[in-house]
C-alpha cells in the first residue's frame, strides 16, 4: 500500500491543530496551569486529550502543514484556548481581590505569603480564597466543563485561519470589570463592618482620650477580623456560583456554544 506525503500531513495536521486549541487552554486555565504544576505532566495532558478528541472531530480545513496559512491556524487555534483559560484565572481572582480588600479593612494585611500558583505574594486571606475557590471549582468538575465545552466548540468555531473577533475580546477585557465588582461585593459585609468598629473606636476615643486607642483598636481590629472573615466564608459558595455562571456565560458566547452549566 503506497501512502501519500499529502496524507501524511493531513492526518498530522487533524492533531496538531486541535492540539494547540486544547493546550492553549490547559496551560492557562487554573489548576492544570499552575506553577506548581509540571510541564511534561501539562504536556502529556494535552497530548492524551487531542489523541482522544482528534478523531471524532469535524474533517480539518484542506490546507497545506507547512505553510503560513497553517501558522495562521495555529496562532488562532493558540488563542482561542487561551482566551477560554484566561477566564477561569479571572474568575479565581476575584476572591484574590476580595481577600485582599478584606485583609487590608481587618488589620490582617501584614500576614503574607508566596502564592505558589503564581509566584507572588499576597495577604493569607487571599490564600484561604484561592484554595476554597480552587476546590470547590475541582468539586463542581469546572475542569470537565471546560474540557467539554472547548471540545464542542470545534463545531461552533471550527478550524480555520479565523479564530475570535475583536469584540470577543473586548468582552474578555471588559469581564475584568466584573471581577472587580463581584470581589466588592463580596468583601462588602466586611468593609462595612470594620467601619462600624472603627466608627465606634472614634466615639470612645472622643468620649475618653486617655484610652490608648491605637494600641487597643489594633488588638480589636485583628480578633473582631477573623471573626468578620468566619462569618463571611458562609456565603462563598453563594458568591463563587454567581461568578462562575457568569464566566461560563463568557465562555460559551466566546465559543458560540449553547451550552448547559
Amino acid at each position: 500500500m503506497e501512502i501519500l506525503s499529502a496524507d501524511i500531513m493531513t492526518f498530522l495536521a487533524s492533531y496538531i491543530w486541535p492540539f494547540a486549541r486544547l493546550s492553549g487552554m490547559v496551560m492557562v486555565m487554573i489548576v492544570s496551569g499552575a506553577k506548581t504544576t509540571p510541564t511534561m505532566i501539562r504536556l502529556f495532558y494535552c497530548l492524551a486529550l487531542t489523541a482522544m478528541v482528534a478523531p471524532v472531530l469535524p474533517p480539518m480545513p484542506n490546507v497545506d502543514l507547512f505553510s503560513l496559512s497553517s501558522f495562521m491556524i495555529i496562532l488562532q487555534q493558540s488563542l482561542i484556548g487561551i482566551a477560554v483559560g484566561f477566564v477561569t484565572v479571572m474568575l479565581i481572582q476575584t476572591f484574590v481581590v476580595a481577600g485582599q480588600i478584606i485583609a487590608m479593612q481587618t488589620s490582617l494585611g501584614f500576614a503574607s505569603m508566596a502564592d505558589p500558583a503564581s509566584g507572588q505574594t499576597s495577604p493569607v486571606i487571599g490564600q484561604i480564597y484561592i484554595l476554597l475557590g480552587t476546590l470547590v471549582y475541582l468539586s463542581v468538575n469546572g475542569h470537565l466543563f471546560m474540557i467539554e465545552t472547548v471540545v464542542k466548540s470545534f463545531d461552533t468555531l471550527p478550524v480555520s485561519a479565523s479564530g475570535l473577533v475583536a469584540i470577543q475580546y473586548y468582552e474578555i477585557a471588559g469581564w475584568m470589570s466584573v471581577m472587580m465588582a463581584a470581589a466588592l461585593s463580596m468583601s462588602l459585609s466586611a468593609v462595612v463592618a470594620m467601619l462600624v468598629i472603627n466608627f465606634s473606636f472614634g466615639v470612645m476615643t472622643k468620649a475618653a482620650p486617655q484610652l490608648n486607642v491605637f494600641s487597643l483598636g489594633f488588638a480589636v481590629g485583628m480578633v473582631a477580623g477573623l471573626f468578620i472573615i468566619y462569618l463571611s466564608l458562609k456565603s462563598f459558595m453563594f458568591h463563587f456560583d454567581a461568578q462562575w455562571q457568569r464566566a461560563a456565560e463568557l465562555i460559551c458566547s466566546l465559543l458560540n456554544n449553547a451550552c448547559a452549566y
